[in-house]
């Protein structure tokens, strides 16, 4: 029964042996187009010196892989040592990555290479979508202090209006010092609102240019053809959108908030009081001092507040880094785990195969030494055997001959005297006459 088992094992790898070697030829075959595909996407040069160059390498890589893969079939299967199977294990590992380097990753490319660069291009776009936010809202943010600026000009406006109707600060009627002092507080505070609103427009003027870029870019993301003439556009798109951050970035009038705010409050300087009478004249001067109080107070309020909105973190600068599809597919390799499986698993499937080889030449190995060895002979070697032996006997008996006539001769070449005192020299069918004596 194992004698059987080990016949058919031997048949099946005679029976494989030719598709094996096909299947090796189409695999490394297969990786040399592959190969040459991604060699192109990363080449520069005329479209002659792309190509014979692109030739040459995946004519290369091709026949290295069938080359490696019909010598690891070829001999790791007959490796029996543990030491030598060790020895051909790490040669196989090193030929995988090499194999990797110089093939897999360029396969890889071919196959992923346009989806791994619009993988690029948008999330480029949604980097570039958080800045614009970003610059936006840091752009913005001085806006927030439009309804205190506008709240304290109303209530100065307001003082200098009651002051000048019914003298609700000092008690006399009439546009003084103090009404003076309101209304320039009054105008300051509504320059500052008229900075804020135009600031506010040009803020909104700016997004909007920002948004239409984005939009543009996105259009080309999911654009259909080829990707990289799209890239190309989508890189003007990116510079131009980076100088429209820019802009938003200097336009925020916060530090202009911030400077007023001070000039409020140090550059304070309040009229001579102009009452007729000393009684007058006190009032004036207690109002004048409420006011450069409150003046105090509303520029620290503001100061702080600009204060807040400058230390927010400036949006980076970021700078568009077109990439080549082989450069994307390493960068983004996680998202085309099946792209880059494909890839390895053409370059490296004949392991496989030769692991097989491996697996029947071990089994039947332990199916021949468990036989007897007379079960071991097969017919062939038996008729070699006999053969053999047939030639061995046919020698042997030559050569009993040989020295049995060798004898013979040296036997009848005794010295031996006729009659006539003539010694006899030879013996045979082929002898000469004797003569007779001479008379």
């Amino acid at each position: 029964m194992a004698l059987g088992e080990s016949h058919r094992l031997h048949e099946s790898l005679a029976a494989v042996e030719t598709m094996t070697r096909f299947a090796l030829a189409v695999l490394a075959l297969a990786s040399g187009v592959y190969t040459y595909l991604g060699v192109r996407s990363i080449l520069d040069g005329s479209p002659t010196s792309v190509f014979f160059a692109a030739i040459i390498y995946s004519t290369s890589v091709s026949v290295g892989i069938y080359a490696f893969w019909s010598y690891m079939a070829r001999f790791y299967p007959h490796v029996t040592s543990r030491s030598s199977r060790t020895a051909m294990l790490a040669v196989m590992a090193i030929g995988c990555v090499m194999i990797l380097a110089m093939s897999s990753w360029l396969n890889a490319a071919a196959l992923a290479g346009s989806a791994a660069l619009e993988q690029h291009l948008a999330e480029t776009v949604q980097d570039y979508t958080g800045d614009l936010d970003q610059a936006h809202q840091n752009a913005l943010a001085a806006q927030s202090l439009l309804p205190d600026i506008q709240r304290a000009k109303e209530r100065f406006a307001q003082l200098a209006a009651s002051e000048r109707q019914s003298g609700a600060l000092t008690g006399t009627t009439g546009s003084g010092s103090v009404v003076s002092l309101l209304s320039q507080m009054s105008s300051q505070m509504n320059e500052l609102e008229n900075g804020i609103n135009a600031s506010r427009e040009q803020v909104t003027r700016l997004f909007e240019e920002g948004q239409k870029r984005l939009e543009t870019m996105r259009a080309l993301v999911s654009a259909p053809g080829v990707v990289e003439p799209r890239a190309d556009k989508f890189s003007s798109e990116a510079v131009a959108l980076t100088g429209v951050i820019t802009s938003l970035q200097q336009t925020s009038i916060a530090p202009s908030i911030r400077r007023a705010a001070d000039d409020l409050s140090l550059g304070f300087i309040a009229p001579i009081p102009d009452g007729g009478e000393q009684d007058l004249v006190t009032r004036q001067d207690r109002v004048m001092e409420t006011i450069r109080t409150s003046v105090a107070a509303q520029s620290k309020v503001l100061s702080d507040a600009a204060d807040e909105i400058l230390s927010r973190a400036p949006v980076a600068e970021r700078r568009f880094v077109p990439l080549s599809s082989a450069e994307a597919v390493l960068r983004y390799a996680s998202d085309f785990i099946p792209a880059w499986a494909g890839a390895i698993s053409i370059d490296l499937l004949p392991g496989v195969m030769v692991f097989i080889l491996a697996v029947v030449n071990g089994a039947i190995r332990r199916e021949e030494e468990a036989m007897p060895f007379a079960e071991r002979v097969t017919v062939a070697e038996l008729m070699q055997t006999l053969a053999m032996q047939k030639a061995i006997v046919a020698e042997a008996t030559s050569a009993k001959e040989l020295r049995v006539t060798e004898d013979v001769l040296a036997e009848t070449e005794n010295s031996k005297e006729d009659e006539d005192g003539h010694k006899i020299t030879s013996i045979g069918v082929n002898k000469s006459p004797r003569k007779g004596p001479v008379t």
